[in-house]
């Protein structure tokens, strides 16, 4: 059993559903006046957070070069002074697909050399590499679920489930 490639495929599968539900978005949702965390900010967090723990470690970061600071946070820094990042200039759709097909080349290229027992390289999580990429993918899925609904309840839009991507 390579579980790499099964990791690859959950990945892909998920990063695939995350597009769908990008693509979909009609434009008055995208980015709804009025929201605190309008759909496309949800979908950035949820990508780049993808990024983050597919990096070696907090130390060794090479984010994607679109990444702004701050954007990643839905409420107050988890860290002092506890503020509000402010996300006044939003993504567009093109950036943020473009940026699932970075992640898609990322998992591609990194999975299959994860040392799965390494730490996770994160001291917030201080679990494995495994329990890190189980992590990645279920905070993604939970995104996409998020997102899908609000395409359900304020656009009647589904997405279709992807059960496995390519590995």
């Amino acid at each position: 059993m390579d579980i790499t490639r099964t990791f690859t495929s959950q990945f892909h599968a998920a990063l695939s559903m995350m597009e769908q539900t990008v693509s979909s978005c009609p434009d008055g949702l995208w980015n709804e006046p009025g929201q605190a965390n309008p759909f496309w900010r949800v979908a950035y967090h949820a990508l780049f957070y993808v990024d983050l723990y597919l990096q070696p470690s907090e130390e060794e970061l090479t984010l994607w070069e679109e990444a702004r600071t701050g954007y990643q946070f839905l409420g107050p820094t988890p860290f002092p002074p506890h503020e509000q990042p402010v996300a006044d200039n939003p993504y567009r759709k093109e950036e943020m697909l473009a940026y699932i097909e970075y992640l898609r080349s990322l998992v591609t290229r990194t999975v299959p050399a994860l040392e799965l027992g390494a730490p996770s390289g994160f001291h917030w999580l201080p679990f494995d590499k495994l329990e890190l990429q189980i992590y990645n993918i279920r905070h993604l899925q939970q995104h996409v679920g998020d997102l899908s609904t609000i395409l359900l309840t304020q656009a009647d839009l589904e997405i279709d489930w992807i059960g496995k991507g390519p590995s």
